[in-house]
């Protein structure tokens, strides 16, 4: 199994963004946020598109092309990045029941997913609580 990292790299590019933006860029292209998040353009397009789905982009097409943020950084936290990029439930269950005769298989999915369910109100509520303008903060508080 490998991390996801969707979440980052989303955060990555709209703050890229952003900072393109206070630069005197209103328009980033895929290639340009690739060079930043050292990734394939496609990555970032795919990305962009689900972005784009929750309304926190928008592409522009002909001359000029590119993509823009909707809106301001203050506005945007990561649960809607989350939201975007990380459909359904941050855990999963077993891909086959298990033993419903042995003990722990009868038992170990709703004990398990009474766990899962307090970590995603917990992740949720942090990420919630933060905006893509506190995350820019931080970047350049690093630098």
């Amino acid at each position: 199994m490998s991390l996801n990292s969707r979440l980052t790299i989303a955060a990555h590019a709209l703050a890229w963004m952003e900072l393109n933006k206070r630069y005197g860029h209103e328009v980033a292209t895929s290639e340009q946020i690739a060079g930043s998040v050292n990734t394939n353009p496609v990555v970032i397009r795919r990305l962009l598109a689900e972005l784009r789905k929750a309304g926190l982009v928008e592409s522009r097409r002909g001359a000029g092309a590119g993509w823009t943020l909707t809106r301001e950084l203050e506005s945007m936290t990561l649960l809607d990045v989350y939201e975007a990029v990380q459909p359904g439930a941050l855990f999963g269950m077993h891909r086959a029941t298990p033993n419903q005769e042995c003990p722990v298989g009868f038992g170990i999915q709703p004990a398990m997913q009474s766990i899962y369910d307090g970590i995603e109100d917990t992740l949720r509520g942090e990420l919630a609580r933060t905006t893509l303008a506190d995350v820019l903060r931080s970047v350049l508080a690093a630098r």
